[in-house]
């Protein structure tokens, strides 16, 4: 199989190309190689991937529907995984624009291509801020019109534009959404990473509220893995991709890392922010029935090998954060 995956530097999807890739796949990535944070961290990953003969990538942007158009008018691909995006709820309040730009006209421009090019499929990387609000554990469902972020209301808006040619042009659509992803060479904006670095460095760790709130964190290989089965046919559907537990607090987050670094945090207490959610936990009935798929990697073994490549991992690649 050919697929195009947008984003490919990010850290699901430089994942996502890595199990294409390890599976005989031919993969063509595109990201725009953003500051949004290190671009450094985003051109190790690509390196990691740029590694298999079957992988090509390309800067380009998917706000530019031109080139995008232009530069693959005659490649025929079985599937795109649209994951690239503006992530980040905080980021998203400083500068909805971009985040519209991107996140809903980018996902717009790629339905475009794959309308105008007769790509089958279409995967879409979607989000469980969407469940602001919404009784727990979350189905896919439920009704997720109120969204309390401009980040989640632009993941919204790309959901429902790919529901509308799904419809008006039988484009099969898969919706994945995500719940706190975490992982080795992850997002230095996401908890994990940053509570790592402060611990390791013995700054203070910044805490949003009392500690309190918990997520349903998932491990980036399941992630991946999840991602990649929804590009079995399916018509339209939405399907959430979370641990599936109870939800676990960042306290007990915390003291895992502190285990694991032998060192103890600094704790350094800040008010609750208004565009975050209290707690988080994915019903994952639906991805069981649709996709046999259950994650693999508990909390436990997630931090422990996120741990170990922190304390592995260069240097300079420790030195930013968002």
């Amino acid at each position: 199989m050919r697929y195009l995956v947008t984003g490919c530097a990010g850290f699901i999807a430089s994942k996502v190309c890595e199990q294409l890739l390890q599976a005989g796949h031919e993969v063509v990535g595109l990201d725009n190689l953003n500051d949004y944070y290190s671009v450094m961290l985003k051109k190790y990953r690509l390196e990691q991937i740029s590694k298999f003969p079957n992988f090509c990538f390309y800067k380009i942007d998917i706000e530019d529907k031109p080139t995008i158009i232009k530069q693959f008018k005659d490649v025929k691909f079985d599937a795109v995984f649209n994951l690239a995006a503006r992530a980040g709820v905080r980021y998203s309040m400083e500068h909805p624009d971009v985040y519209m730009s991107t996140n809903a006209q980018g996902s717009l421009n790629l339905l475009e291509f794959c309308r105008i090019n007769r790509i089958p499929k279409f995967v879409l990387a979607s989000t469980s801020s969407l469940y602001a609000g919404c009784i727990m554990p979350f189905m896919e469902d439920l009704p997720v019109n109120m969204p309390i972020s401009p980040y989640a209301a632009t993941k919204k808006s790309a959901e429902v534009i790919a529901y509308s040619y799904h419809y008006l042009y039988g484009i099969d659509v898969s919706i994945v959404r995500y719940f706190t992803v975490y992982g080795p060479a992850g997002r230095p904006d996401m908890s994990i990473y940053r509570f790592i670095k402060w611990i390791d460095e013995g700054v203070p760790l910044e805490l949003f509220g009392d500690g309190k709130q918990s997520r349903d964190f998932t491990y980036v290989d399941d992630i991946a893995r999840g991602t990649v089965l929804a590009a079995k046919k399916l018509g339209h559907e939405i399907i959430n991709l979370g641990g599936g537990k109870n939800p676990i607090d960042l306290n007990t987050v915390i003291s895992k890392i502190e285990d694991r670094m032998n060192k103890k945090a600094v704790i350094k207490n800040e008010t609750f922010h208004i565009a975050d959610i209290k707690e988080t936990w994915a019903n994952i009935s639906k991805a069981k029935s649709l996709l046999n798929w259950a994650p693999e990697i508990d909390l436990n073994e997630g931090i422990t090998r996120t741990v170990n490549w922190w304390k592995t991992a260069p240097d300079i690649l420790k030195k930013e954060l968002i």
